[in-house]
């Protein structure tokens, strides 16, 4: 019993370390194009030609986030994507809880065919309605504006049947002692649903916000000064001067589209690991 009991001790040890060494291979691999990015943006031209490589510069060059900022006006992409991004992402999400809620707990008339025909429109490429919204949004004179850029993209079918298939997961007993209560439709999902889908509903708020902060072809589309444009638009823009301004300053530009999801997202990576782990409990 002891020789088995080493066996496997060995065996669970290899294992163990075997996995950790595929965790740190991972994080390099995804972390040494960043590292690099970060320490190019603060190289002098010389440095950045240079061959072979070197990480680390001699003399830091604060200056490249300076030009880079002073290339395009990244003050005014940053408030139009702050604007774009957090409105976009309360709506879509309110959109998304109230359609769950229905879905799940409301009985009406052909609701699981409903359900089946939202659920078809995820295999319909975004592409695709590319033009029509366009055409509709030139009607309303909505082109290079606020609501222009957030109204076509706050329905969400995938957050709808994320939330969906959390509330089918809640108990019933607490649906019926919210409803002996008093507690109408709105009120239960507000004060029952929502606050126990805090770690899924958390996951949601941080794919969108991630998805709309890095939109680059809608904005690109339906916006035509300068003013209006958002920072993927914007980096763009300075991509474009890369002859000009050199690959330190591309890169200086490109942190300016990067921190602000990296802030957002250790913020909230509790919520992301707490919706992972509920997630897989309930599978």
């Amino acid at each position: 019993m002891v020789e088995v009991h080493k066996k496997r001790s060995a065996r669970w040890y290899l294992g163990r370390a075997g996995s950790h060494l595929i965790l740190i291979l991972a994080s390099l691999f995804i972390g040494i194009p960043f590292l690099w990015m970060v320490t190019t943006s603060i190289k002098s031209p010389a440095e950045v030609a240079i061959f072979p490589p070197i990480w680390w510069p001699k003399t830091i060059r604060w200056d490249n986030f300076a030009k880079a900022w002073s290339l395009a006006p990244f003050g005014r992409f940053y408030i139009n994507s702050i604007i774009t991004a957090t409105t976009g992402v309360f709506l879509e999400v309110s959109i998304a809880a109230l359609s769950a809620y229905a879905f799940a707990r409301i009985r009406f008339k052909y609701r699981d065919v409903m359900f089946l025909v939202m659920l078809a429109a995820m295999m319909i490429p975004s592409q695709v309605a590319l033009i029509p919204n366009y055409v509709v949004l030139k009607h309303l004179k909505w082109i290079n504006t606020y609501q222009g850029i957030v109204i076509p993209h706050v329905s969400s079918v995938f957050g709808a049947f994320l939330l969906r298939q959390y509330f089918l997961s809640v108990p019933a007993a607490l649906y019926d002692a919210a409803e002996l209560d008093g507690l109408g439709h709105f009120k239960t999902m507000v004060h029952i649903a929502l606050p126990l889908a805090r770690p899924v509903l958390g996951t949601l708020v941080l794919y969108l916000f991630l998805a709309k902060w890095n939109s680059y072809l809608w904005p690109l589309i339906v916006t035509n000064t300068q003013n209006m444009r958002t920072l993927p638009v914007g980096l763009a823009m300075v991509r474009t001067a890369e002859y000009a301004i050199g690959p330190e300053h591309l890169m200086a530009a490109s942190l300016f589209v990067l921190v602000p999801p990296l802030i957002v997202y250790f913020l909230a990576q509790k919520q992301l690991i707490e919706g992972i782990a509920a997630g897989a409990v309930k599978g």
